[in-house]
């Protein structure tokens, strides 16, 4: 039996065409941002978590999903990477 190689994109983007897993990919995406701002930088979670006043713990928890962070504390990460939080509402469904 031949085995084929898929490549990640294309299984990626048949996932993604759900809108459901697309709704929970999309939820997941501002930890992965911080994940990937933080790598690009050449920065450790640990240092990270120095730069931010806290322990790496936190960073993790907040790199994996398994946090609900305050605001004030994606602003310190933020600033840390030399970024910046953007706060952006949308109404779903409007009436009319």
């Amino acid at each position: 039996m031949s085995s084929k190689t898929i490549p990640y994109e294309k299984i990626k983007s048949d996932l993604l065409a759900d809108p459901e897993t697309k709704q929970h990919y999309d939820a997941f995406e501002p930890a992965y941002q911080i994940a990937r701002m933080r790598i690009e930088r050449g920065l450790t979670q640990a240092q990270l978590a120095a730069l931010v006043g806290t322990k790496q713990p936190s960073i993790a928890r907040l790199e994996s999903g398994e946090s609900e962070p305050s605001l004030s504390f994606l602003r310190k990460v933020a600033t840390a990477l030399g970024a910046r939080v953007e706060v952006v509402i949308v109404a779903e469904n409007q009436p009319g």
